[in-house]
């Protein structure tokens, strides 16, 4: 009897056996809630501290990130799979730093402090008074702080902001930062400037953080406390309150040469912090496609402790930036993928490579690093598929796509690859976001850019994994994975097409005025100008001759140096005008004259 049963129990496993080799053999994995969680909550774990750009956190989630594709399967593209590359931490004031008057050494942080767009140099020379620094030639608003006052190798004390401090409509705002005004100085001959807190103003008149972001005009500039700047109008019988007062009430320049001879020297150090992308490949299964690529990227960097500057939307709160949305999701989502091509025989002639960025927080910084120094033929890769937060599908079911329109058929393809009945898209034809796709689309590769949204908790501390959607994920997963194996592996290759920008993106507050119809080089990746990543068509730079990828190195006979000098200059410029820009093209020098 014992041997009747289990024979019978014998026969009746056998076709359950078979079963489980058949779907082993075919070695589809599948996309799991509890491994999608497992990624998000380490990556979003207090002990990572929010993931900042060059912080521990941020190279224990590189290795983390490298460490699975590994145990997948994947292989480095070159080296270690960790493309090594630096970036500024923190700007700050060198010792080198001295403000010498009347033979009074004045004390660095206490009377005077350099601006991080300072260049690391000194001089010795008379001070020019030139009100608030300006030169407007509009025609409702005209004001030229240099007219009739000689500051051509001379220093230049300047007022900081506008004659209108309590009119946030002012007309002056858009001519008062800071460096505008330096740079402007410069432009009229100034070899340095002093700038100058009125009381009305700044009452306070307290030294602010050096700024990250502050790219060099190439003079000294310091910024100094009132009673110094009172010291040096002493013998003109002159004080910064009483000339505050006096250009706002006439609303007319007031400049003079001080008589005062001062010598000083601004010095600028840069912390340079080490951080790196993750670069893994997944060789492609057929002989003859395996040498192009479809790539899934996901950026894992994030806030940090958040704080002035950070990003974040909680102002006044230091805490950890968990970032579990944006962007542990679209990482989780990308390893998820790569363990499914690894394990899904059949699912990829094509090779998969699997980018994982730092630096998407402070400018797209590692995308843009990546697409500099690629280590593959870009020309080969079929497209680029960005996650960035995906993991807050709401109660709508609505998930964004864009880019939808940078290759032909890539609309049809999306659709045909989706259950609508199950989660509903919303298209975007557009290349250009404000995420790491941007950086391939500027490289003529077709992108896809998978999102479901902001919420009240983007950029803030309370951005965790418990609110996270992983039903909604592991759906998104499927339809991310048949779009992707399609492009893996169909044999016809997509043809790219210029989709956008309609309208030019920008991570700057622009100015209200002209444009030349170009998406900028944001991350600053050339040195001494600035690259056309994208050229609109039909816009005054693509009407003038420029091509995407011109170098802008001078408007108007003037130099741009970078995103902060082409803004500025622009600036200036009225519409109907023409002019004339320098640009670098193939390392050739080529003027091109541009009506705006």
């Amino acid at each position: 009897m014992k041997k009747y049963f289990l024979l019978n129990n014998i026969i009746r496993t056998v076709p359950i056996l078979i079963i489980l080799f058949i779907f082993s053999c075919n070695g589809k994995s599948q996309v799991t809630v509890k491994e999608i969680q497992g990624h998000i909550q380490y990556l979003s774990s207090d002990s990572l501290k929010g993931r900042l750009t060059g912080s521990p956190g941020d190279s224990l989630s590189a290795v983390y990130i490298r460490g699975k594709l590994l145990s997948y399967g994947l292989i480095p593209l070159s080296g270690d799979g960790l493309q090594r590359y630096k970036v500024t931490k923190r700007v700050l004031a060198g010792k080198s730093n001295f403000l010498l008057v009347d033979g009074v050494n004045y004390t660095l942080d206490k009377d005077f402090m350099p601006f991080a767009f300072s260049s690391n140099t000194g001089m010795k020379s008379e001070v020019v008074f030139a009100g608030y620094g300006f030169n407007i030639i509009g025609d409702s608003l005209k004001w030229n702080d240099y007219d009739g006052v000689d500051v051509k190798g001379k220093w230049v004390m300047i007022l900081r902001g506008d004659p209108e401090p309590e009119n946030n409509k002012s007309p002056f705002i858009s001519f008062s930062a800071d460096r505008d005004k330096a740079l402007l100085a410069k432009d009229m001959g100034a070899a340095g400037v002093l700038m100058v807190s009125g009381p009305a103003f700044d009452p306070q008149d307290a030294f602010e953080a050096l700024n990250l972001e502050g790219y060099s005009v190439d003079i000294p500039v310091l910024r100094i406390k009132e009673e110094v700047a009172d010291i040096i109008l002493s013998k003109s019988k002159n004080a910064i309150a009483s000339l505050e007062k006096k250009l706002n009430d006439t609303r007319k320049p007031f400049s003079f040469s001080t008589k005062v001879i001062i010598n000083g020297k601004a010095e600028i150090v840069r912390e340079l912090a080490n951080t790196r992308n993750v670069v893994m490949l997944l060789p492609g299964e057929d002989p003859k496609l395996k040498d192009e690529y479809i790539i899934l990227g996901a950026h894992f960097d994030h806030l940090g402790m958040g704080g002035p500057g950070s990003g974040s939307r909680a102002l006044d709160t230091i805490g950890i930036h968990h970032g579990a949305d944006d962007n542990a999701s679209g990482v989780a989502m990308m390893l998820e993928l790569a363990e499914k091509f690894a394990e899904t025989k059949g699912s990829h002639k094509r090779s998969i490579l699997c980018l994982s960025f730092s630096g998407e927080e402070e400018g797209l910084l590692g995308s843009k690093h990546f697409v500099d120094d690629p280590g593959i033929d870009l020309s080969r890769v079929n497209a680029m598929i960005n996650l960035d937060m995906v993991g807050r599908l709401n109660e709508t079911n609505n998930l964004q796509i864009s880019g939808v329109g940078t290759a032909t058929g890539l609309k049809d393809l999306v659709y045909g690859n989706s259950d609508t009945s199950i989660i509903k898209l919303t298209l975007s034809e557009e290349g250009y976001g404000p995420s790491d796709h941007s950086s391939f689309y500027g490289k003529n590769i077709p992108v896809l850019f998978y999102f479901t949204g902001a919420h009240m908790d983007y950029h803030t501390p309370t951005d965790t994994w418990e609110k996270i959607n992983f039903k909604g994920m592991v759906e998104i997963s499927d339809l991310v994975f048949k779009v992707a194996e399609e492009l893996a592996s169909e044999t016809t290759r997509l043809q790219f097409k210029e989709a956008g920008p309609k309208t030019e993106a920008n991570r700057y507050p622009r100015r209200k005025g002209v444009t030349l119809g170009i998406m900028p080089d944001f991350a600053g990746v050339i040195k001494n100008g600035l690259r056309a990543d994208f050229v609109t068509p039909g816009k005054p730079a693509d009407l003038g001759g420029m091509q995407k990828g011109d170098i802008i190195t001078f408007i108007n006979g003037k130099q741009v140096n970078n995103i902060q000098d082409y803004m500025f200059r622009m600036g200036q410029l009225k519409h109907g005008q023409t002019i004339s820009v320098e640009v670098l093209r193939n390392d050739k020098k080529v003027v091109l004259v541009i009506q705006l």
